[in-house]
């Protein structure tokens, strides 16, 4: 296995984690980035932090890195397209700055799936 696929893995999979752990220490903050027409806002902001925590060890320790990334990917997509779409669409540029690095690390996520799917 390329050295080089690996640090990329590693590289992929750290800020997961950290972002994931962002959830759960800035809950209050991103409560306010959750569509108002969906309930329980706090639940999400702590589903999705779990999510991304389990899903950046479960790269990093080389655990169904095939369907976690695409799982991943997908909820990145979401994220784009329900969290960060529609504010960036009103002109907010840090929306748009995140609905950008979502869609791009959605990108990353279906690459590394198909490399890694024997793991």
């Amino acid at each position: 296995m390329s050295q080089i696929a690996n640090i990329g893995r590693f590289l992929f999979a750290i800020p997961m984690v950290v972002f994931g752990v962002f959830h759960f220490v800035n809950t209050r903050t991103l409560q306010n980035v959750v569509p108002s027409f969906i309930p329980g806002q706090t639940f999400w902001v702590y589903l999705t932090g779990a999510a991304l925590i389990a899903a950046g060890i479960s790269i990093l320790i080389k655990k169904q890195i095939q369907l976690i990334s695409n799982l991943l990917a997908v909820m990145l997509l979401v994220f784009a397209l329900f969290v960060h779409f529609p504010l960036a669409l009103e002109g907010d540029q840090l929306a748009a700055s995140s609905l950008l690095k979502d869609i791009a690390l959605a990108g990353g996520a279906f690459v590394l799936g198909h490399y890694f799917k024997n793991h």
